[in-house]
């Protein structure tokens, strides 16, 4: 089955606290816990036509929020937000006591959670942030055999191959909130790679980097035999949460660990666990053969096609870019997770992108049947959640904020509704996920259109054919606001390409439910209707030679 992802917050999606005070703590605005993922809302989930849940921000992070007197609160200096960032981890071994309803049964909680995803026929995945780690990392759930992060390192040198961090060993660091100031001596660096005890607020100033064998503060020489230090925590990290059942792991920024340590990770990972799924977050496009070299399943395909079909959304691209755009991808074709929205990327019903969910559908249909490559939806972008609202960190720029205590109206709603709720729009995205799981979606041969009718492009319309076993498709996707009646030729090369037949055969309609019989001849039109910022697509049965 083709994977398609569904990722959510937990800290937000059960959240039915409708408060909403900006920058409100945890006792005011509340959050969401994972036992609000019961048996029916996790069978909605997979009623959408998800195979996995992404679970975002599931292990413990800095947070401004104490629980007890065994958890306090971080210094203020270091937390982005009241709820604090999920990727400034605080306990690789731990999850984020917010997410539970008994703090000192979390743990418990979350497995509960892992078993009901699997009951439903759901699978898991978490993020692993091999990157970087909070300022006050003090893991307290580890295993006994685990030494903590930096606590053997030799602090008076800038890199030492078993050192965890890369120090400044002559300077101390300041941050300051309001009164408080935190001080670190010596200053480590920033995970975004600040060899500085000054970073800027536009830095990863909250976090510390790790240190894999670069000497990344003097040659860039590698030290890489023997294996260093970080490189056995990180393994034994994946290993403690696989046991658990977790599934895959969504890798934060791997881009920024070096190939090296993920081929020698990823290797003894699928030897334990052939299945277990490995996706990189990636925006290198140069760079994508490494990392399905070293191991990676797939890698995040941002700087691609999401990049190109937001820029055609805002009328900044065309759509006969997309044929080019595919065909240079080639080379890692079915390694791309396709997207059009997640935590890091402005909401396509914001006002920084078209400002409505329904005319953001074309991008998704394109995302969706164009390829078989796995697909991502972010909750509530199949219910337009527009992302426009305030929280406190992150203000109003149209992303759904992964730093604050908050809810969205959009997921309530449909929570409240228990399901009932009218969504033309989810209506929609349930239609066209189950669509995409179609052999002839996820396996089949793609033909562009648009190369032999460039003129479609400035009637906003973007025709292509998928062609596999007996069945072939005839897409036209629709970027402009009104309804078109189109008039597609299918050239000879493409009858070649797609081993298609000119004799006549069964049409299956999509969305509408309908079925005739007809042919498709080369270079004859062959005439369709589709709607205002949609799709249509005719499945001919039994069309191919």
């Amino acid at each position: 089955m083709r994977i398609s992802i569904y990722q959510v917050l937990p800290r937000l999606y059960g959240n039915l606290n409708a408060t909403n005070q900006k920058a409100g703590t945890l006792e005011t605005n509340g959050s969401g816990k994972f036992e609000d993922f019961t048996p029916e809302r996790l069978q909605e989930i997979k009623e959408l036509g998800c195979t996995y849940i992404w679970y975002t921000g599931v292990l413990e992070h800095a947070t401004k929020s104490a629980f007890g007197t065994n958890i306090p609160a971080n210094h203020p200096a270091i937390v982005k937000g009241e709820a604090g960032s999920p990727y400034a981890i605080r306990d690789y071994y731990d999850v984020a006591p917010a997410l539970a309803v008994d703090v000192e049964q979390r743990m418990e909680e979350f497995e509960a959670l892992i078993e009901r995803t699997h009951a439903a026929g759901l699978k898991v995945i978490i993020d692993f942030v091999p990157n970087h780690l909070s300022r006050e990392y003090a893991s307290d759930a580890k295993p006994s055999y685990v030494k903590d992060f930096g606590e053997e390192d030799d602090t008076s040198v800038p890199f030492a191959p078993n050192n965890n961090f890369y120090y400044l060993p002559e300077e101390t660091l300041t941050l300051v909130s309001g009164d408080e100031v935190y001080t670190e001596t010596p200053a480590k660096a920033t995970g975004n790679d600040q060899f500085t005890s000054h970073p800027t607020p536009s830095d990863w100033y909250e976090t510390i980097k790790l240190n894999y064998g670069i000497d990344l503060a003097g040659d860039w020489s590698t030290h890489y035999d023997p294996v260093p230090d970080t490189w056995n925590k990180m393994l034994d990290i994946l290993n403690y949460w696989t046991a658990k059942g977790v599934d895959g792991f969504r890798c934060d920024m791997a881009e920024l660990v070096p190939v090296p340590f993920w081929q020698w990770c990823i290797q003894k990972l699928k030897t334990a666990y052939p299945e277990l799924l490995m996706i990189a977050e990636v925006y290198q496009p140069e760079r994508y053969e490494e990392f399905v070299l070293a191991g990676f399943d797939y890698l995040y395909d941002k700087v691609g096609l999401y990049d190109l079909l937001i820029a055609l959304l805002k009328g900044q691209a065309s759509t006969n870019d997309i044929g080019g755009l595919l065909q240079s991808q080639e080379r890692v074709n079915h390694r791309l997770l396709r997207f059009m929205e997640n935590h890091d990327e402005v909401r396509l019903a914001s006002d920084f992108v078209v400002g409505d969910g329904e005319k953001a559908f074309p991008a998704m249909a394109v995302t969706a049947l164009v390829d078989g490559n796995p697909l991502m939806t972010y909750f509530g972008q199949e219910l337009g959640e527009r992302g426009m609202d305030e929280e406190g960190f992150s203000g109003r720029d149209g992303r759904t904020t992964i730093f604050d205590y908050w809810s969205l109206s959009t997921i309530r709603e449909w929570l409240l509704s228990e399901g009932k709720m009218k969504s033309p729009l989810r209506t929609r995205y349930q239609s066209l996920l189950e669509l995409a799981q179609r052999p002839l979606f996820a396996e089949g041969t793609f033909y562009d259109l648009n190369y032999y009718q460039p003129h479609f492009a400035n009637r906003g319309l973007h025709a292509f054919m998928r062609a596999y076993g007996e069945e072939s498709a005839l897409v036209v996707v629709n970027f402009h606001g009104e309804p078109q009646t189109v008039e597609v030729a299918i050239p000879p090369h493409a009858f070649e390409v797609l081993s298609l037949s000119s004799e006549v055969a069964r049409v299956t309609q999509w969305p509408v439910d309908g079925e005739t019989f007809a042919r498709l001849l080369p270079d004859q039109p062959y005439q369709m209707e589709v709607p205002a910022y949609g799709v249509t697509v005719h499945l001919f049965s039994s069309n191919r030679k």
